[in-house]
């Protein structure tokens, strides 16, 4: 009777044990087969050469994944701020508030960079903390007076999401939630967002240009590309690299414009330590300059034609650390009205409209 006990029991765990293996084996059929479809990011000929990470290749569940993630606040501390609450595409991705407000109501100091042709830059933030991209994403999720909330309890949360972790599976193949996946994928979308198609773009390689911009604002593009000794503004030696204004002196250029006589935010100087960086800022590119008000990294001016003021008349020249192109003339620009209007009417060019509403980039919910 006890054997016949036993060889039950046997073959009873036998079965178990055999439909066990099944299904590991079954599961790791499934995990050797996992695929991913890559994303095909258009890159016109125009377009510089794209840096796009390597530890990280573009897929179509990827760049979805970090898209959902960047416009749903679930990764904030109390559920209610995306990283689209202070990065808005309708306004080149920056707000158009001075100084964005975080969860807990504290309102910060400088105000939000646009996210656009990212991968073309090796510094973030203006006080250029962040070498890289991924580094970049991890900051304002933790900020106290940002989006407020450890990376480990925002992995927990999408944890708890079933929508989450089947996304993280599909473009992972993973349900061990890290904050690399949060990392990743958010880069993957935020590398999509290009922006190659404003007037000026056009203007290339064309004669007949008044039917791409305006006379004033080719008067104003010829103000811009001219040094001061000829009559110019000498806009281009810090917004340099036409066709895309701004992204190879954007990559990581920091410096003192004079904005100030004392540096109250010493800017890169925080980072670096250093006397000399003191005052400096990451110098943004011009895109879409028109649609990313307020200006500068204190937001401090409301309009262009503020801008345009500060740049003729305004300069702190006897800023400590004041940039060299800025120092070597050592004299307002004084320039006309008419120079001033020009000079706005070209900077309206470089609005990149279909950028502005691409649905690529548009909240998935």
């Amino acid at each position: 009777m006890n054997n016949k006990i036993y060889i039950s029991c046997f073959l009873i765990l036998s079965l178990i044990l055999f439909k066990s293996c099944k299904k590991d084996n079954f599961i790791a059929k499934e995990d050797t087969q996992f695929k991913t479809v890559p994303y095909n990011l258009e890159v016109k000929p125009w377009y510089p050469q794209l840096k796009l990470p390597t530890d990280n290749p573009l897929t179509e569940e990827g760049v979805l994944l970090g898209r959902m993630l960047f416009y749903d606040p679930i990764i904030s501390g109390d559920s209610t701020l995306s990283c689209s609450g202070c990065h808005r595409q309708n306004l080149g991705f920056g707000d158009s508030r001075r100084f964005s407000v975080g969860i807990t109501g504290q309102v910060g100091t400088r105000t939000s960079m646009p996210l656009f042709n990212l991968m073309w830059s090796n510094k973030f933030f203006w006080d250029g903390r962040a070498k890289t991209l991924k580094e970049q994403i991890l900051l304002p999720i933790a900020a106290h007076d940002e989006m407020n909330l450890n990376i480990y309890d925002a992995v927990q949360k999408l944890k708890n999401s079933p929508l989450y972790l089947n996304l993280i599976k599909k473009a992972f193949n993973t349900t061990n939630v890290e904050p690399i996946h949060i990392q990743k994928s958010i880069e993957q979308f935020l590398v999509t967002i290009l922006s190659f198609n404003s007037p000026i773009d056009k203007l290339w390689g064309r004669t007949d240009t008044l039917n791409v911009i305006s006379a004033s604002a080719l008067r104003g593009l010829n103000i811009f590309m001219t040094p001061i000794e000829s009559g110019g503004a000498d806009c281009f030696h810090c917004h340099s690299n036409i066709p895309f204004l701004g992204n190879t002196s954007a990559s990581g250029v920091m410096s003192n414009n004079g904005l100030s006589s004392v540096h109250h935010d010493k800017g890169f100087g925080n980072i670096t330590g250093r006397i000399e960086d003191e005052g400096k800022f990451k110098i943004p590119s011009l895109r879409n300059i028109a649609a990313t008000a307020p200006y500068m990294h204190d937001g401090r001016f409301a309009t262009l034609e503020d801008v345009i003021d500060f740049y003729s008349t305004k300069i702190k020249l006897d800023s400590p650390n004041l940039d060299i192109n800025i120092l070597s003339h050592g004299k307002q620009l004084n320039l006309t009205s008419q120079q001033k209007e020009d000079l706005v009417e070209f900077l309206k060019t470089l609005t990149d409209t279909e950028y502005l509403n691409n649905s690529k980039y548009k909240t998935p919910f």
